[in-house]
């Protein structure tokens, strides 16, 4: 293999390490400027300008005009809580998002001491040899040292469509620029600006800035928002209304109908979305998963169908040549033996210099003896009519040597070959395949007159033999394809290989290989004909990397909700036509991750399967978050009415409520989100992709546990009220019972599945923190007397407390009773 290199003389080594990182220190990195951070200043801002914030500082000021200083300056802290909780959060959330576009800039493979070393394309300095192929998008400005049939996509910079054709000349045809990317052929470039030194830097820095764009959740909620924050201005002017009428005072009717528009309005709904996104990219990023565009998520919990290619992704990508075929018998790989090293040798020869692709890199170890004979003169790529690729070279006495490998069947048919011959290797190409193993035929062929012609069919082959090639399956993989048949969701294996090969593999992987269709038999169906196929059939081979975009609308016609892997140029119209498109972040091309929604960090298939599970787990989290938001506004608001509509005391104000904001917004955005998913989640079918956040099931479900909360707070306060307690007494005794009642919400919405004792052992290290907060915070709310003057609160006694709490508690056992007749039902 390094007998193959370029000569070092035509080749840069590229820098050191130690060299690359003090230009890095001295230039700084290879990146645009940032988008801009919002300030403290901007963030406090926004805060302030909250629907939220704005009743409170209303409501600051009726207390200041009553003279109520205690409560006006409680009101005022809590508002100065809120605000750096708030700023907090938001520049918390910035910087995950911060993390995650890092991780989704582009990669770079750079020679650095002499070795291939893709790095991310922030660290490339002046100065680095980059080595770059079709689908790179190249991430500095530089010089091309040499290249192979290069064409540059520079419309990014020009707006012409058209590729530009590149060569190392010493003038504009030899420069490459950042941000432009490449379609076809190879170079090595020298690096000679980075950053906002380079073409795209000088433009400017609005490309930097990053629009994710609003998901169809987001767009849902804000619906629902403004719907539930109209009910809340319509029904506080109501109560103001009312209050004025019935008790003559309006600067308290003011004050009621404030404290119930607080009440009212959902301004966690947002938030939920904001943070349990964000964060959930951030988890999937753990598992190996870069997630580029947010909807994903939401569709994860919906894909029906997860089309995969097999090497590096159900395999190891782990190539090596393990046995040839020549003579008409099975070999050992042996360079040393005399009848092996001519195949190796052309093998070898039929492959790039310094190739990236894993079994061009398995061929030349295998053939690390073979001496070169002289430079590559020309090249014959992969076409759809030729499955195989050649390469022409020329030895010192001139005579022009052409090797070529490739698909059995393309080989063979190019090669003079009597039928007995022909048949013989047909016959040990299947049985080759029947056992897995991948398969590349050998031939070799001289140019007549030292001329190269257009045709590689034109030239008269010469067949040596096969060499078989193995790359082992991943030991997770049929776990994590049993997984997926329990969460109704189908794998199909989309490869280029032989199809008995790819029949093997899906064996191995516990995939139906049953029916097998090819690409050319994928290439006479008609639309319907595919979209009625690609029901029943698991396993195509010998596709080509066009024809998965056909896949994947057949799919989507025959009702299925797609997540389609892939790694080439010719592979991002299907990533982009899919529901779900996820690339390898590892031997996949940058075109290919731009058009993806996920990207594999580790090429790895059970960082899919694995992502699934979160996806669904994320959906579910936000759905119980949801729930619990519609359920906790109701008692709030109901306890806002009913004293007023029966004549009494007043219950809830501001401060209250602001009590239970504290409660409300870290239990919504952090004990839901940190939630573990339900143990049978992955037993479950794919949710249909159409159902809403809102249904009416769920809407109902929230209102009617809601509604048990405030009925047990209205029994409390009402008998308080009717057995003589003070209001002051019998207000605390019905907020201890609300509070707890918000804890049994809490409790109860944490799973659609699991009852409290099933869920007791779950763990959730934040909910024990809300709930030892609230309770000693309802506690000093209680019992000491200056906080319980401001709550206006009379201290009760243990009895009564344990009693009131545990109505409040109680009150939305039913939901547990209803999820255990639910599991019995045939």
């Amino acid at each position: 293999m390094e007998n193959r290199r370029i000569e070092p003389r035509l080749l840069p080594v590229g820098l050191s390490t130690v060299e690359a990182l003090r230009r890095l220190d001295t230039e700084g990195p290879n990146a645009l400027p940032p988008a801009k951070r919002h300030g403290l200043v901007a963030v406090a801002g926004k805060v302030l300008r909250e629907p939220m914030f704005l009743l409170l500082i209303a409501t600051c000021a009726i207390y200041f005009a009553l003279g109520d200083l205690t409560e006006a300056l409680v009101l005022a802290a809590s508002m100065l809580a809120i605000l750096v909780i708030t700023v907090a959060q938001e520049r918390r959330t910035e910087r995950t998002l911060e993390a995650l576009r890092d991780l989704s800039s582009p990669r770079a493979l750079v020679v650095r001491d002499g070795v291939p070393t893709r790095i991310a394309g922030s660290a490339v300095v002046r100065g680095d040899l980059l080595i770059l192929g079709e689908g790179d998008r190249i991430v500095a400005d530089a010089s091309i040292v040499d290249s192979h049939d290069l064409l540059v996509d520079e419309s990014l910079l020009t707006g012409e469509s058209v590729p530009v054709a590149k060569r190392g000349s010493g003038n504009e045809e030899g420069a490459v620029f950042s941000g432009t990317l490449v379609v076809k052929g190879s170079a090595r470039a020298e690096v000679v600006a980075t950053g906002t030194r380079s073409q795209l830097g000088r433009i400017g820095a609005s490309l930097a800035a990053v629009d994710s764009g609003r998901t169809s959740l987001e767009i849902e909620t804000t619906r629902i928002v403004r719907l539930i924050a109209v009910f809340a201005l319509i029904a506080s002017a109501a109560a103001a209304l009312l209050y004025f009428a019935m008790r003559g005072d309006a600067l308290a009717g003011i004050l009621a109908g404030l404290t119930l528009a607080m009440a009212l309005l959902p301004e966690e709904f947002p938030v939920v979305l904001t943070v349990f996104l964000a964060v959930g990219a951030w988890r999937i990023s753990r598992q190996g998963v870069l997630t580029r565009r947010l909807p994903a998520i939401e569709m994860l919990g919906a894909a029906t169908v997860l089309c995969c290619d097999k090497t590096g992704t159900l395999t190891e990508n782990r190539m090596r040549v393990v046995e040839t075929w020549v003579g008409g018998s099975w070999r050992a790989a042996e360079p040393s033996d005399l009848m092996v090293a001519p195949l190796l040798a052309a093998a070898a020869h039929a492959c790039e210099v310094d190739p990236f692709d894993p079994m061009e890199r398995a061929i030349l170890e295998a053939a690390r003896a073979a001496p070169m004979e002289g430079p590559i003169e020309r090249r014959y790529p992969l076409t759809e009519g030729f499955l195989a690729v050649a390469y022409g070279w020329r030895l010192p006495s001139g005579e022009a040597r052409l090797a070529m490998k490739g698909a059995p069947e393309t080989v063979l048919g190019l090669c003079a070959l009597s039928m007995a011959q022909r048949t013989d290797a047909l016959r040990a190409a299947e049985a080759a395949a029947t056992r897995g193993l991948r398969l590349l035929a050998v031939a070799a062929a001289s140019a007549e007159g030292g001329g190269w012609l257009e045709n590689p069919a034109d030239y008269a082959w010469h067949f040596l033999g096969f060499v078989a090639l193995a790359d082992p399956l991943r030991s997770a993989v049929p776990a994590a394809i049993a997984l997926c048949k329990r969460a109704g969701i189908r794998v199909v294996m989309i490869t280029g290989d032989h199809p008995a090969t790819a029949q093997a593999i899906a064996r191995a992987a516990g995939i139906d290989a049953a029916k097998v269709l090819t690409g050319a038999e994928l290439a006479m169906l008609e639309a319907r004909e595919l979209a009625a196929a690609v029901r029943d059939v698991q396993v195509f081979a010998r596709v080509r990397p066009e024809q998965k975009l056909g896949l994947v609308k057949a799919l989507r016609a025959a009702g299925e909700v797609v997540a389609m892997t892939g790694d080439g140029v010719n592979d991002a119209p299907a990533l982009k036509a899919a529901h779900i498109g996820i690339a390898m972040g590892r031997r996949g091309t940058d075109v290919a991750r731009e058009a993806a929604s996920l990207v594999l960090l580790e090429d790895d298939f059970t960082a899919i399967v694995g992502t699934v599970r979160l996806g669904r787990r994320i959906y579910d989290n936000i759905r119980n978050a949801m729930r619990y938001l519609v359920a906790v506004h109701v008692p709030l608001a109901g306890m806002s009415l009913v004293p007023l509509a029966v004549g009494w005391p007043l219950f809830l104000f501001p401060v209250h409520v602001v009590f239970l904001e504290f409660v409300i917004d870290p239990a919504c955005s952090i004990v839901f989100e940190a939630e573990r998913s339900d143990p049978h989640v992955m037993d479950r079918p794919p949710r249909p992709p159409a159902q809403r956040l809102f249904t009416p099931a769920s809407f109902a479900v929230g209102l009617a546990l809601g509604a048990s909360v405030l009925a047990a707070v209205a029994l409390v306060y009402g008998w308080a009220l009717h057995a003589g307690r003070e209001d002051e007494a019998a207000r605390a005794l019905a907020f201890a019972a609300l509070v707890a009642g918000n804890l049994g919400l809490i409790f109860a919405n944490r799973s659609h599945e699991l009852t409290l004792l099933e869920m007791a052992t779950r763990e959730n290290a934040a909910l024990w923190w809300i709930v030892g907060g609230t309770l000693a915070a309802l506690g000093a709310a209680l019992y000491v007397p200056a906080i319980a003057h401001v709550f206006r609160f009379a201290s009760p006694t243990p009895g009564d407390l344990l009693v009131s709490g545990a109505c409040g508690f109680v009150s939305v056992a039913w939901y547990d009773v209803r999820k255990v007749l639910r599991r019995r039902r045939p």
